[in-house]
């Protein structure tokens, strides 16, 4: 039987462009017969980007100009990473054009960005549009996801969500687009790592009713392109404190952590949920485990129970072995692509309701840090 293939543009050949495009080749690594993503088109300014791609043996087209791969009409589906600034332009053209498009997060720079990219997704309910996030197709995290749907957790305590790592802590790294509020938006980085902290929570129903915040910018100025010292305007960390709601009704308190400067993180997300008869936390520094603990009365004591590859896509991978970052980019290419030709889809990939509420969340917490009040939205 002939397998059915999704040809693919990737427009921004960076970082995570490269990283579908790797996980595009492993796609044997699944044992089911899924719809495989070809990469036939790629567009970017940088010729070292490009050559990348060039080694990709089903890329055939090559764009310097994103409009050109849009035109192809070979191209069924867009893989978009681009940076902030563009994304309601960038995105609005993708569907315009009429492609699917899986894009990067914040989803617009702004809300008023995301509003232009949802008036067009509005115009397009043939098109399926996503956005990425790969820290819950962890196995560890899917365990929590289904305790919780489970209602094994009972009634909610609190929860945490945080991404922290430390690259910005080398006060002599020369500045780049993300520290710029012109191409990086206010967000700062509530912008680049919000979402990866909302994706879980938000899927779980966990609904913030009030945010207040506490925003720093640490670090005033960075090299610039000829070394001299250049502002660096965008904010570094950020603690947001909620309030949140479940569909129970159960109110209680939610915390996300979204920081660049974190002493001794290298990329670390933690997840942690606590309720009255079950608690759970999972971190990527031990990526192969969910930690627990049940309610016995006065005594509780954590757990440690090792996952290894249950993953909900299989793989070729034995069991015991670990799961890691790119096995997690490449089960979620695969909820994508499974929800783009209607295939079952325990976990979808981010939501653009989801990205709305992610948008309200930031820019309340921005208005609630100003105004150092507890905003209700």
């Amino acid at each position: 039987m002939k397998q059915d293939i999704i040809k693919f543009g990737v427009i921004g050949c960076g970082l995570m462009g490269r990283e579908f495009a790797s996980a595009s080749m492993r796609w044997l690594h699944l044992t089911d017969d899924l719809p495989r993503p070809v990469i036939i088109a790629a567009c970017d300014l940088s010729e070292k980007n490009l050559d990348y791609f060039r080694r990709v043996p089903e890329t055939r087209y090559f764009y310097s100009d994103y409009r050109e791969l849009l035109a192809n009409p070979e191209v069924e589906a867009v893989y978009c990473a681009v940076p902030h600034r563009l994304h309601a332009q960038v995105y609005t053209d993708v569907l315009k054009a009429g492609k699917h498009l899986l894009g990067e997060k914040p989803f617009g720079m702004d809300r008023e960005a995301f509003l232009r990219i949802r008036e067009e997704i509005d115009r397009h309910p043939e098109l399926l549009v996503r956005c990425t996030s790969e820290f819950p197709y962890y196995p560890a995290v899917q365990q929590m996801v289904k305790w919780y749907r489970e209602e094994r957790f009972g009634r909610i305590i609190g929860a945490r969500f945080a991404i922290q790592h430390s690259s910005d802590m080398d006060l002599s790294k020369p500045i780049n687009w993300k520290r710029v509020r012109s191409e990086n938006g206010d967000y700062g980085c509530m912008g680049d790592l919000g979402i990866h902290t909302q994706h879980l929570p938000f899927r779980l129903g966990f609904r913030p009713r009030t945010v207040s915040a506490v925003l720093s910018n640490l670090v005033t100025e960075r090299p610039g392109p000829d070394g001299q010292p250049v502002p660096c305007e965008t904010w570094d960390n950020a603690a947001l404190l909620c309030e949140a709601e479940n569909a129970r009704g159960d109110r209680f308190p939610v915390q996300f952590d979204m920081k660049r400067m974190a002493p001794g993180c290298s990329n670390t997300v933690e997840y942690e949920i606590y309720g009255l008869k079950c608690s759970a936390k999972f971190s990527t520094d031990d990526p192969n485990a969910l930690w627990y603990t049940e309610n016995h009365g006065q005594s509780q004591a954590w757990a440690r129970l090792p996952m290894g590859q249950k993953t909900l896509w299989p793989v070729i991978t034995g069991g015991i072995f670990e799961f890691g970052f790119s096995d997690a980019m490449l089960q979620m290419y695969a909820a994508y692509v499974c929800e783009l030709r209607g295939l079952p889809c325990a976990f979808p990939c981010f939501t653009p309701d989801e990205a709305e509420l992610s948008h309200a969340l930031l820019t309340a917490a921005m208005e609630a840090y100003e105004r150092k009040t507890v905003i209700t939205f």
